[in-house]
């Protein structure tokens, strides 16, 4: 008989998972029942019963659990050494320049030491100016790297070059971001947005450097022309929504009690997303999140989730968002 269900042994379905819980209750099911749902039977949720193998006894949830979260993670580890080794083997692959091959336009970095390296051989090379957007990733960087990006920028200063950088509105008072331009002289500029993009460099309008995974440990060095000029088309965008930080910061107004940040989160709920989702985009942590959804909500005097939705579209509050 054709099995009805095929996926990976770790994802066990919604039929799968109904007819395990009714053998748990039960105490076994038969093997026939079984068939059409193999992922009990690849995962090991289903047993042959030693007293009557016509029968499938389950395996205690307690065992079951750490089985199935063991092999996703495997599976994650695995998938990560691929991408290790599928980055090592295409680098010299991208970077071959030929008549016939245009790779070298976009190469792919490995690492956070040659990722740095190749950033500090562009602006070194760089006269005009730099475009960065910094989103808040939650982490902070080591020393020793931030004192090498401050001195790769006052030495652009220095050559009388331009830094514009955007952040995310919760790095308005981080203490980093703050001593940073205290210590940058010439004309470096910042504004910020509540969502900005990924981690973006634009150097003279020559190069980009974007990452090319989740923890950044992998990178694009981007020379195409087209692609370069359509990230400075979009940050230039960005640039003239954002709000001024530096050199003279400016504080949105509220409207009618509601803060900006509040009217960001507004929009984010009226658009079904939840409160971790939320909080990421924005840049904040979710206890952060939910406090202002709290007093969003006590501001426009909602008793629910689903009150809150209706009384901010009818509020207007979105309409006036900056």
């Amino acid at each position: 008989m054709t099995e009805a269900h095929s996926h990976p042994a770790e994802e066990v379905c919604a039929d799968g998972l109904a007819l395990y819980a009714r053998a748990l209750h039960e105490g076994s099911v038969s093997e026939q029942e079984a068939v059409p749902v193999g992922c009990l039977l690849r995962s090991g949720l289903l047993r042959p019963d030693l007293d009557d193998m016509r029968r499938l006894r389950p395996l205690a949830p307690a065992l079951a659990l750490p089985r199935l979260l063991r092999n996703v993670a495997e599976d994650i580890a695995e998938r990560r050494r691929a991408e290790t080794r599928l980055a090592e083997a295409f680098e010299p692959l991208l970077a071959f320049d030929s008549e016939h091959a245009h790779t070298a336009e976009v190469g792919l970095l490995n690492g956070f030491d040659r990722i740095n390296q190749n950033i500090a051989e562009a602006l070194a090379d760089a006269s005009h100016e730099l475009l960065a957007i910094q989103p808040y990733t939650g982490t902070n960087k080591p020393t020793s790297r931030l004192a090498q990006a401050l001195a790769r920028d006052q030495a652009l200063l220095d050559r009388g070059g331009r830094i514009r950088t955007l952040y995310q509105h919760t790095q308005r008072h981080s203490p980093a971001v703050t001593a940073r331009y205290e210590q940058l002289n010439g004309d470096a500029e910042a504004r910020t947005l509540h969502q900005v993009t990924k981690r973006l460099l634009v150097i003279d309008r020559t190069v980009a450097f974007i990452p090319a995974n989740p923890d950044r440990t992998l990178a694009l060095e981007i020379r195409h022309p087209v692609l370069v000029d359509y990230f400075a088309v979009i940050f230039d965008l960005l640039w003239q929504m954002a709000t001024p930080m530096h050199p003279q910061a400016v504080q949105p107004p509220t409207l009618n009690g509601i803060t900006p940040r509040q009217q960001a989160i507004a929009g984010l709920l009226v658009e079904g997303h939840a409160d971790a989702v939320i909080a990421d985009r924005l840049g904040m942590n979710i206890r952060t999140a939910r406090s202002h959804i709290a007093k969003l909500a006590a501001t426009l005097g909602s008793e629910s989730r689903a009150q809150l939705g209706y009384l901010i579209g009818q509020s207007g509050i979105l309409d006036q968002a900056e």
